[in-house]
């Protein structure tokens, strides 16, 4: 199982000039990946922003949003968006798609919080279509540059519509941030989906977690205010997931390796740039 790592750019008042050095630094200790976390109602740095910042920064290291909210944003400037992170990264984005649950996020106007299934699904037909170079109605040139690829896709979800894409649409799966128990069921629906779809080889399962070395309560206090809008029942649930210290974060790694995930990124729970030398030194 490959270990990558996130980048905090879903900290509250994250410093964001550290994005760069933390994604340099990533890179040299190891990790497999940079994911990003993907919100916008809250005091962060975009998930595209953190993410293009990191391919400038790096030149190996792979790309992952887990998850950025799809249906947030009109499908032709996500999928412009994404493939020039994928260009000026040299083909390392994986583009990680999720509904995204809290209204708030849903900006843009005539971009609403419900139907975003269906949405989602005619936008991701949108996607490919640009990637693939096809003109837009009512453009005269198509909207990347010619020879673009098309972006690989994972979806998260934990309900028969995202598996489906998922076998569909997809590269593979992006599981929520909570314990890999309740994951596998997942894991094993995909894996089905996809068996049925006629699809060939394997899904690809990408899990995530909440991490903390140094400041266990500390980082459980971010990710309680990160989610404190869904309700303090599901916020308290997340933040209690967070691997607090060196023993728990490789609890969890053996867990996730268990239910056959491919990578894990363990998210940080603060902006603390030491923190990647701690984990590097926990799980590498």
């Amino acid at each position: 199982m490959k270990i990558g790592i996130g980048i905090p750019n879903q900290i509250r008042d994250v410093k964001a000039d550290i994005i760069p050095e933390w994604a340099r630094r990533a890179e040299d200790a190891g990790f497999s990946t940079l994911g990003s976390v993907g919100r916008i109602a809250y005091p962060g740095v975009m998930d595209t922003v953190a993410l293009a910042a990191a391919a400038g920064a790096t030149s190996r290291i792979g790309l992952i949003s887990n998850v950025l909210l799809g249906p947030v944003w009109p499908a032709h400037l996500l999928a412009k968006e994404a493939q020039g992170i994928d260009g000026v990264s040299g083909g390392r984005l994986t583009l990680g798609i999720g509904l995204g649950g809290r209204a708030d996020d849903f900006v843009v106007e005539g971009l609403g919080a419900r139907g975003t299934g269906k949405r989602l699904d005619r936008d991701i037909e949108t996607y490919k279509s640009v990637w693939r170079g096809e003109t837009p109605a009512g453009c005269d040139n198509p909207l990347v540059p010619k020879g673009s690829r098309e972006v690989p896709l994972l979806f998260g979800g934990m309900v028969r519509a995202s598996y489906n894409r998922v076998a569909r649409s997809g590269r593979g799966y992006i599981g929520a941030s909570v314990p890999a128990d309740m994951i596998a069921g997942s894991f094993d629906s995909v894996r089905a989906a996809w068996k049925e779809a006629g699809r060939e080889g394997s899904p690809y399962l990408v899990a995530i977690a909440y991490y903390a070395i140094k400041d266990a309560e500390g980082g459980r206090a971010n990710v309680y205010d990160y989610y404190s809008t869904a309700g303090a029942e599901t916020a308290g649930f997340i933040a209690s997931a967070v691997s607090g210290g060196a023993d728990v974060v490789k609890k969890t790694v053996d867990e996730f390796e268990a239910i056959g995930a491919d990578e894990l990124i363990l998210n940080p729970t603060s902006d603390d740039i030491d923190e990647i030398r701690r984990l590097a030194d926990v799980v590498l």
